[in-house]
């Protein structure tokens, strides 16, 4: 599925020829001492590598579309959809879990190998998808190696590490720019020097060094990046043309692949998967917290695995206790007054519930009482970890992988990126504490 993703787009290009090597003078800058300005000056001028122009017209280009679109079973274009960033503008509908960075990782070099281009620049709409793309790059270097029999070079756009713009422009073979939306359309200081004449960069614009690459701009999640000042922005990177690739495109171009969710399952590519919840019950007449995580059955009789509050020399901390028939929670907490009358009463293995003496009820996987955001999101992360290894013991032995996903709310939650490093957010923690 990743090859016809991949065969989409290269046919598009239908009769490009190979115009590797296409070189030109790199702007060398100009150095500045005191009031007086220096050209750079150098015995043999530095030159760079561009991307070749398509040599194709415009009817070659759209018959080339439409031939693609036709072998797939998609809507015939009528036009190129121009848009004022591109003229040419390539839409690759994926949808999530498919492998989508891989195929276009793969593509640079196809295109690389057909069509001589060597110059790429991957735009993403955060820094978790940034991070991902790299490592995406990384961990199959060799793999492509093994395939093309060179590798790429890439980098993460740094504006206080503008060596790399000079690599990326002289060297001849692929080069890749991983670059976040928020390093070119931010209002930051640091955002904007990208757009500025910088002393340390030989009072040159790094947007200049960029543009005069003619890169193929690929756009991972674009539906984000539609604002207007991001789509200003794009245009500045004058790029050779446009390849989009998301699962849900909010606007439509030239549409070259189509794997949808339907396709992606009916092709067995995507796999069930087991959600497990965590619910909120009230109890009326009480605010004890209480979770109970599981009911284990013993030689005996079932044992209720239970969270609750118990007092200890440096405050009230929540700890998961083994509770049989009888245990009386009020004594076991520490004489909190929350847990007068909370008897087990019954521990019933079957309908997975557990019943006090007062009559209240706990179902496996119930909190109860001072339930807070962040007693959720522990619990969860708990249970997840828990269920993981639960599984894997039974699919180890057979060969098979266990993944566990974390859909989380923002990345700070687990990451914080500063310019002194990063370090673990609130869910980092709780998951390091928990998984220990």
């Amino acid at each position: 599925h990743q090859t016809r993703a991949i065969e989409a787009v290269i046919n598009c290009f239908k009769g490009q020829p190979n115009t590797s090597g296409i070189s030109y003078r790199i702007d060398p800058g100009v150095i500045k001492a005191g009031t007086q300005e220096y050209r750079q000056q150098s015995l043999v001028e530095e030159s760079g590598f561009k991307n070749g122009d398509i040599a194709l017209t415009e009817r070659q280009l759209l018959e080339n579309i439409q031939e693609s679109q036709r072998l797939q079973n998609l809507p015939q274009s009528l036009s190129l959809v121009k848009t004022k960033v591109s003229s040419l503008n390539l839409d690759v509908e994926m949808e999530t879990g498919t492998g989508k960075t891989y195929c276009y990782i793969k593509t640079i070099f196809e295109m690389n190998k057909r069509f001589g281009w060597t110059k790429f620049i991957i735009v993403v709409p955060s820094i978790a998808i940034r991070e991902g793309v790299f490592k995406s790059l990384e961990i199959t270097a060799e793999h492509f190696l093994e395939t093309y029999g060179k590798k790429a070079k890439f980098f993460i756009y740094n504006s206080k590490q503008l060596h790399n713009l000079e690599s990326f422009s002289s060297d001849a073979g692929i080069n890749v720019m991983v670059i976040n939306i928020q390093a070119f359309n931010a209002k930051g200081k640091d955002n904007r020097r990208i757009y500025v004449e910088l002393d340390d960069f030989k009072s040159r614009r790094p947007i200049d060094v960029i543009k005069a690459n003619h890169p193929v701009l690929i756009l991972d999640e674009p539906q984000k990046m539609e604002g207007s000042r991001t789509l200003d922005s794009l245009k500045e990177f004058n790029p050779l043309f446009i390849l989009r690739y998301s699962a849900t495109h909010k606007t439509k171009h030239n549409k070259v692949h189509r794997l949808d969710a339907l396709d992606a399952y009916n092709q067995k590519l995507v796999k069930k998967i087991s959600v497990r919840g965590i619910s909120v019950k009230g109890l009326s007449g009480t605010n004890a917290y209480l979770y109970l995580e599981s009911i284990e059955l013993s030689k005996q009789k079932p044992v209720a695995r239970i969270e609750i509050e118990m007092k200890r020399y440096s405050g009230i901390k929540r700890m998961i206790r083994r509770l049989k028939k009888g245990d009386n929670l009020y004594a076991l907490s520490g004489g909190l007054d929350q847990y007068k009358g909370f008897v087990i009463a019954d521990i019933n293995a079957n309908t997975d519930i557990v019943e006090f003496t007062n009559g209240k009820q706990l179902q496996a996987g119930e909190a109860t009482g001072d339930v807070h955001e962040k007693d959720l999101r522990r619990i969860q992360i708990r249970e997840a970890i828990k269920a993981h290894f639960e599984k894997e013991q039974i699919l180890f032995s057979q060969g098979v992988k266990v993944l566990t996903l974390f859909f989380i709310d923002e990345v700070a939650k687990y990451k914080i990126y500063s310019d002194t490093g990063e370090e673990g957010g609130e869910y980092y923690k709780i998951f390091e504490k928990e998984y220990k």
